[in-house]
């Protein structure tokens, strides 16, 4: 149990810490470990705790990161793909039953990819919650029974903050991608219909910004659902294998 402890208050004070000064000063936290024990035998390393926890964290989010910022990350993934608004959906109908289709599709591409630009900013947000984390935050996540505790713990303390830099961003992107043209002439095709009854007003800023957002936790969930259950190699090097099979033994008494 004191392992556990120094292991917990380690995971907390990791984010305030960086680069060398990070390692120095967390190693000198954690009782040492006999040289060549692993997770089987109850320990760990300092240098494994340390960097392992780190790795952990981070790997979920910039491979989400780097995902859904690539060309067609939101537009080409069914799972988190922008579609028209729900109180939009009726334009659509209603214009692909009169040919113009066409147009619906570009708005929808448009859509994509403003959120597409906007995750790049995501980084520097996680990286700002590390360092809110707590050693209550901490046991949570490695040790609790919940699979997505981190995505949580990220859903908890970045939404706000990825809002206000996601905003600026989709707005920016929409422009860039003609987004407003697009609607502007989706509304007024829609709206100049004998079927219209009210007209559709949507802020598409809002609505993208959300759905990037909702986008980029979906992704970080299946990012540490890999990880916490090493699904297709996801531990991929020794300190996560040691790391994670350390708290996989824990689980177990």
């Amino acid at each position: 149990m004191k392992k556990l402890s120094y292991l917990a208050l380690s995971i907390a004070a990791l984010p305030l810490l960086s680069g060398c000064e990070a390692m120095s000063q967390m190693a000198s936290t954690l009782p040492q470990a006999t040289p060549g024990t692993t997770a089987k035998d109850s320990t760990i390393s300092q240098t494994e705790a340390v960097s392992g926890i780190k790795q952990a964290l981070n790997n979920g989010l910039q491979n989400s990161i780097k995902t859904l910022s690539a060309t067609n990350g939101f537009f080409g993934d069914a799972v988190v793909k922008i579609l028209m608004p729900q109180e939009a959906q009726k334009v659509e109908q209603a214009l692909r039953s009169v040919g113009m289709g066409k147009l619906v599709d570009n708005f929808i591409l448009s859509l994509n990819r403003a959120a597409e630009s906007a995750v790049k900013e995501a980084a520097p947000v996680f990286v700002n919650a590390l360092t809110k984390m707590t050693v209550t935050d901490a046991f949570n996540i490695l040790l609790g029974p919940q699979q997505d505790a981190a995505t949580t713990f990220f859903k908890r303390t970045t939404s706000n903050e990825l809002t206000q830099k996601f905003s600026p961003i989709v707005k920016a992107a929409l422009g860039k991608n003609n987004v407003s043209t697009y609607w502007t002439q989706l509304t007024t095709a829609y709206n100049n219909l004998p079927i219209a009854t009210t007209k559709v007003e949507t802020n598409l800023n809002a609505y993208v910004t959300q759905k990037a957002i909702d986008g980029l936790f979906v992704k970080v969930a299946d990012e540490e659902l890999k990880i916490r259950q090493n699904i297709g190699g996801s531990r991929n090097s020794s300190i996560l294998q040691n790391v994670f099979g350390w708290v996989d033994q824990q689980k177990q008494k």
